[in-house]
C-alpha cells in the first residue's frame, strides 16, 4: 500500500456527503433512475442497478428511500432524461483527472466542468486522454476498529469470493475486484456481517502524483471543489497523492 491513507480519503469525502447528505441522495437517485432505464427494476437482474444500490446502503440511504426510487424510475422509464457522461483532463502540473456526471443537459455539465478546470489552471482533454492512467475495479474499504474478523479470515473471505487484491493499514482493509466480480464479492461481505464504509466500482490510478507547489496545490483544490459542488457531477477521480 503506498503512504495515503484511501480511507482518510473516504472519511472526508463521508464527512463532506454528511454535510449535504441531500445532494448525495440526489446524486444517487439519479443513478438509480438511469440504471432502471437500462436494465429493469430487479437488482438481480440488473448488474448496474445492483452496483448503485450497495453505493446507497454505504451511504446510508434508507431501504425504503431506495425502493421508492426504484418504484418511481420503473413507473416513469420513458420520462427519464438523464444520461452519463464523462470527461477527462489535466489539473495544475499534469495531474489526471475523470469527472462522471449524470445530466439531462450535457451543454451545461460540459460549461460548468470546462470551468472548473480553467479556474485551477487546467484543462478538459479529448475522451481517453488519462483514463490508461488508471484501473477500473470494484473497490471495498473496510474500517478496521469495526470489524471483528482478523486480517487473515478477512482476506481469505474476500478471497474465497472472488476478489482479486486483499491490502491492510493501520486504520483500515481493501478488497479490490474485476468490476464483473464485485456484486459478488460484496454479497458474500455483507452475508459474513462485515460492515463496509465505502463499496463501490471506481477508478484507481496506477501511480500517484506528489504536489509541492502551494499555488498547484490551491488550484487544483479549486477545481475539485467546483467538481463536488456542481450537481450533475456524479463522481471525482485524480492521481493526486493528497
Amino acid at each position: 500500500m503506498s503512504g495515503h491513507s484511501k480511507f482518510a480519503n473516504i472519511k472526508h469525502k463521508k464527512e463532506k456527503n454528511d454535510a449535504a447528505k441531500g445532494k448525495i441522495f440526489t446524486i444517487i437517485g439519479r443513478e438509480i433512475a438511469v440504471a432502471v432505464k437500462e436494465g429493469g427494476p430487479d437488482p438481480n437482474n440488473n448488474f448496474k442497478l445492483a452496483t448503485v444500490i450497495a453505493k446507497a446502503k454505504a451511504n446510508n440511504m434508507p431501504n425504503d428511500t431506495i425502493e421508492r426510487g426504484i418504484k418511481k424510475a420503473a413507473g416513469d422509464v420513458g420520462n427519464v432524461n438523464y444520461e452519463y457522461v464523462t470527461y477527462e483532463g489535466y489539473g495544475p502540473n499534469g495531474i489526471a483527472i475523470i469527472v462522471d456526471a449524470i445530466t439531462d443537459n450535457k451543454n451545461r455539465t460540459a460549461a460548468n466542468i470546462r470551468s472548473a478546470f480553467t479556474k485551477g489552471q487546467g484543462n478538459v482533454g479529448t475522451p481517453g486522454c488519462v483514463s490508461f492512467m488508471f484501473d477500473k475495479k470494484g473497490q471495498i474499504i473496510i474500517d478496521r476498529a469495526e470489524c471483528s474478523l482478523d486480517a487473515d479470515d478477512l482476506m481469505m473471505t474476500a478471497l474465497d469470493a472472488g476478489a482479486e487484491d486483499f491490502s491492510e493499514e493501520e486504520d483500515s482493509y481493501e478488497v479490490l475486484t474485476d468490476p464483473d466480480n464485485f456484486e459478488e464479492v460484496r454479497k458474500a461481505l455483507e452475508a459474513g456481517g462485515i460492515p463496509m464504509v465505502s463499496a463501490e466500482v471506481t477508478m484507481i490510478p496506477q501511480n500517484y502524483i506528489e504536489l509541492t507547489d502551494e499555488t498547484a496545490v490551491k488550484n487544483l483544490q479549486k477545481t475539485l471543489d467546483m467538481l463536488d459542488d456542481d450537481d450533475d457531477v456524479q463522481a471525482v477521480y485524480h492521481n493526486w497523492e493528497g
